[in-house]
């Protein structure tokens, strides 16, 4: 052999030459090899990771963490950003929007508390959370293992401006498959005197409410559910969700909205989002007449406008795995469809009726925009006596002529006609 690869070496300088490039690939191979390995050696022991998956409570507090960093942080690095947009109708009809610059997918950089870090924000159109639709998202963030202490740091900094940005406001949270989300910005507390109600309903309502959120004990002493519930009725624009947010702001509460005709919405889903709300939270369902009413037949368990049952709501509200310490309220345009099932007492503990405007609160309304005007108050009054005029309209009609009072008594005609 050795006399055979000598002839071919000495012979055929073609593969001499072969063989020299085969060795030389061979040779960088391995040194890429190397060079990987050696690599992925050192990442493992000079880097840090931390996973922040979007189902994550802290993913939100994050996001909006960073993107106050990216903004005031001349030491960040990134070109790819998300928006995220901010919409509220306020009582007089006016909207209001705003837009918030968040990190978009990609990797970003910046400097924080003398740490360098990257930030990798990564979306997989493929997979999808089969209970919300939402592409699943993941942030990673990667720094120097003798810094992975500013991972504790940059959490606990980021759920504090989360809860700065909350305090003194009332949070709406929506159902976002099964979890609660905020729903837009935090709001500013509406005060109990800004809704005005007929005599005595705001006062046996708030009485009621703190009576039972103080009595625990005495519930769970004589094993009665804690839990209680509510029912508003009249006609729109009584005032029936002004005051539930207002009486948010009063007990320093925040509100639940949950929409029973929601595309998707099941038995269990339900239950699990009755029995998983933010602490210190309103459980609100609006509009139930549009959802379940007594022209159900016996054997139709769907409503006409959602997947849950008549039954599973039921057993949502006091069935045996029905959570408790739960405040909730239900409000209707239509109390006569409701189906009397659903408003025992048990599931329904109070009802008041939030009607027309009566003479107290047309009065008490008109003062309030034209302070001092009693003469021009008790004309206003007796203009629109007898007349169906709800408080959303009263209120549209002093806007309307807000500088000018005896302008706001001269055309009530107008006004009652729409009305």
């Amino acid at each position: 052999m050795p006399e055979i690869l000598s002839s071919l070496f000495s012979s055929n300088p073609y593969f001499s030459a072969g063989i020299g490039v085969l060795g030389f690939g061979a040779g960088l191979a391995a040194l890429r090899q190397g060079l990987v390995r050696g690599s992925y050696l050192a990442r493992r022991k000079l880097l840090v990771s931390l996973e922040i998956p979007s189902k994550d409570k802290s993913y939100q507090w994050f996001l909006h963490w960073m993107s106050k960093q990216l903004s005031n942080n001349s030491h960040s690095h990134t070109h790819q950003y998300a928006v995220q947009t901010s919409f509220k109708q306020h009582d007089n009809g006016s909207i209001s929007t705003t837009f918030s610059l968040i990190p978009g997918p990609g990797k970003h950089y910046f400097k924080w508390r003398g740490v360098w870090l990257q930030v990798e924000r990564q979306r997989d159109a493929k997979l999808l959370d089969i209970t919300s639709g939402s592409p699943w998202e993941i942030v990673t963030l990667t720094t120097l293992s003798r810094d992975k202490y500013i991972f504790s740091e940059l959490l606990q900094e980021s759920k504090k401006l989360a809860l700065e940005q909350q305090e003194g406001k009332t949070v709406i949270y929506t159902s976002w498959g099964p979890e609660w989300r905020p729903f837009g910005l935090p709001r500013k507390r509406r005060l109990l005197d800004s809704v005005i109600l007929d005599k005595g309903i705001k006062e046996r309502i708030i009485k009621d409410v703190k009576e039972f959120i103080n009595n625990g004990i005495w519930y769970n002493e004589r094993g009665i559910p804690y839990r209680r519930g509510y029912l508003l009725y009249g006609p729109p624009g009584s005032g029936k969700s002004s005051f539930i947010q207002a009486l948010a702001g009063e007990l320093e509460y925040n509100i639940c909205i949950l929409n029973l005709s929601e595309r998707g919405l099941t038995d269990d889903r339900l239950n699990h989002l009755l029995s998983n709300a933010p602490e210190r939270s309103i459980m609100l369902l609006e509009d139930i007449d549009a959802t379940f009413t007594q022209k159900r037949q016996p054997t139709d368990q769907q409503g006409y406008h959602s997947m849950v049952t008549f039954s599973g709501l039921l057993n949502a509200l006091d069935g045996v795995a029905s959570s408790e310490e739960r405040i909730i309220f239900m409000t209707t345009n239509h109390v006569e469809l409701l189906d009397k099932a659903l408003v025992r007492p048990g599931r329904i503990d109070v009802k008041e009726l939030f009607d027309n405007a009566s003479d107290h609160q047309i009065k008490t309304m008109f003062l309030r925009f034209y302070e001092g005007e009693n003469q021009l108050a008790e004309e206003f009054v007796q203009s629109v006596k007898g007349k169906k005029v709800s408080m959303a309209q009263l209120q549209g009609h002093f806007v309307f002529y807000k500088n000018d009072p005896k302008c706001a008594v001269r055309y009530s005609n107008s006004f009652i006609q729409d009305a």
